[in-house]
């Protein structure tokens, strides 16, 4: 266990292999916009793991990325439409970035260089990996975002047409912090990314020593 939250860091789909970055810099603007957009590929990861490595060995190497492309893209049109119909103000919120999973170099890598030489509980694990530490990347881009951008913790606000109520929380006296809106802009995502790689492999470096 104690591994497998250390790779949770360490192998970090955002913060170690600079995977999904767009995803991840777009919608990370609230706690809940993060962990719901992680949740999302996990999903999908989990069951384009499962399909591809049920099949992948039976599909000839000339086609095998049409065909995954075509699988993955089934599993998030789905996705999209539940989203749609049960967290509308979710879809509205994420925009277009839920049928651009189809393209998450995530869920492609994983499917061609794990999944489909794998065998099925391997694939899970790996997908649960991938997709746990790809969560808790936004989630906590999210929730530095949200925080220093606007003081508040979003833990449910668009998913209130599910849970029946609103979760949102001011965190800091208004009159000892002042938020910084630079931080909800495409620059204070990259600003929050590259300053969170920089510690993470700070860290890496004093455990190689």
């Amino acid at each position: 266990m104690k591994n497998f939250l250390k790779e949770l860091i360490t192998k970090n789909p955002i913060f170690s292999l600079c995977l999904g970055l767009c995803s991840s810099l777009a919608v990370t603007t609230t706690f809940e916009n993060g962990y719901l957009m992680g949740f999302s590929v996990l999903i999908v990861l989990i069951f384009s793991n499962i399909i591809i490595s049920l099949i992948g060995k039976h599909i000839n190497n000339k086609i095998r990325i049409p065909v995954f492309i075509t699988i993955i893209a089934i599993l998030v049109t789905l996705l999209e439409m539940a989203i749609k119909a049960y967290i509308p103000a979710l879809s509205n919120s994420l925009g277009f970035y839920i049928p651009l999973i189809i393209v998450n170099c995530i869920i492609l890598g994983r499917a061609l260089s794990y999944a489909s030489r794998h065998k099925v509980k391997e694939s899970i694990i790996d997908a649960f990996k991938m997709g746990l530490g790809y969560t808790l990347a936004l989630s906590v881009l999210g929730l530095i975002r949200e925080l220093l951008g606007s003081n508040t913790i979003t833990l449910m606000d668009k998913t209130s047409s599910i849970t029946g109520y609103i979760a949102k929380y001011s965190i800091f006296p208004s009159n000892d912090i002042i938020p910084n809106p630079l931080f909800l802009t495409a620059a204070g995502a990259f600003l929050t990314l590259g300053l969170l790689m920089g510690i993470i492999n700070a860290c890496k470096g004093d455990d190689t020593k």
